[in-house]
C-alpha cells in the first residue's frame, strides 16, 4: 500500500507557504484571489484519472439534462481521495478567518470554526453530510451557466477549484466567470484564466462591498465560458456538505 502520508504533508506545506494576507487583501479588493500551482502535473493527471472510476465517486450529473449547461461533474463519496481531503482541510482554517472577518463587517451572526471538522460537525447537524468536492468535466462546445453552490441551510462562504487541464495545450476557451450584481448598478463581470495546478478562491454566493454607510452585501455567481476546443477538467472544493 502507497503511503499517502507525505503527499497529504506536501499539500499542507504548499498551503501553508501562501501569502493569506495578500489573499485576504485580494479577497477584499477585488472578490477573488489565485494561487500559485498547489497541484503538480503528476497530481493532476492523478485526479483525472479517478474520473472514469465511478467507485470513487456518489453521483454524477449531466449538466444539460437540468439547463444547467452543457458538461458533466461528479461528487466524490467518501472517503474523499488523499488530495482532495488534504486540500480541503488545509484551506479551511485560512479561509475561514476571511469568513468570519467578512461576516463581521456585515453585522451577520456567523461565526465558523476554526478547523473543518468542527465545521462539519455543524453540517451534520442540520442534516448535510453529503460529501460536496467534485471533478467537473466539459469538451469542446461544453459552458457552466452562472450559478451559486447551495446545498442545505449550512452553507461556507468561500470556495476554491483548482484546473486539471492545460489551458492552451490540453483545451481552449473556459475561462472562469465572476459576476457581482451590485445593488442599483450594472453587474461587474471578470474572466479568469488559471494555469494547471493553480487555484481560485472565490464567494460561494456573496462579498461584503464598502460603502458610504459601512458595508453592504452583493451577490456573486460563478460559471465557465465555452470551450472552443479541447477537454477541461476541474476539481472544486466547496467546504460544507449537502443534503
Amino acid at each position: 500500500m502507497i503511503n499517502s502520508r507525505p503527499k497529504q504533508t506536501a499539500i499542507k506545506t504548499r498551503l501553508a507557504e501562501l501569502d493569506w494576507q495578500d489573499i485576504s487583501h485580494r479577497m477584499d479588493e477585488h472578490g477573488f484571489a489565485t494561487t500559485p500551482p498547489l497541484l503538480t502535473p503528476a497530481e493532476c493527471k492523478q485526479l483525472t484519472g479517478l474520473y472514469s472510476d465511478d467507485k470513487k465517486f456518489r453521483s454524477r450529473i449531466d449538466m444539460a439534462r437540468f439547463r444547467f449547461g452543457e458538461g458533466e461533474y461528479k461528487y466524490f463519496a467518501n472517503p474523499l481521495p488523499d488530495l482532495v481531503q488534504a486540500l480541503r482541510e488545509a484551506a479551511y482554517p485560512n479561509l475561514a478567518r476571511i469568513a468570519n472577518g467578512w461576516a463581521k463587517r456585515l453585522g451577520a451572526s456567523e461565526d465558523y470554526a476554526g478547523d473543518l471538522e468542527s465545521f462539519l460537525e455543524v453540517c451534520h447537524k442540520h442534516g448535510q453530510r453529503k460529501p460536496t468536492p467534485l471533478i467537473l468535466y466539459y469538451k469542446a462546445g461544453g459552458y457552466n451557466c452562472m450559478h451559486q453552490d447551495l446545498y442545505g441551510d449550512i452553507a461556507f462562504p468561500l470556495q476554491m477549484t483548482c484546473l486539471l487541464s492545460r489551458q492552451g495545450s490540453d483545451f481552449k476557451g473556459g475561462e472562469l466567470l465572476l459576476i457581482e450584481q451590485r445593488p442599483r448598478a450594472q453587474s461587474r463581470g471578470n474572466a479568469i484564466n488559471l494555469q494547471q495546478g493553480e487555484a481560485l478562491i472565490f464567494p460561494n454566493r456573496y462579498r461584503p462591498v464598502p460603502s458610504a454607510r459601512g458595508y453592504h452585501r452583493v451577490n456573486v455567481r460563478h460559471g465557465v465560458s465555452t470551450l472552443t476546443s479541447g477537454e477541461r477538467y476541474s476539481l472544486g472544493i466547496i467546504f460544507h456538505n449537502a443534503k
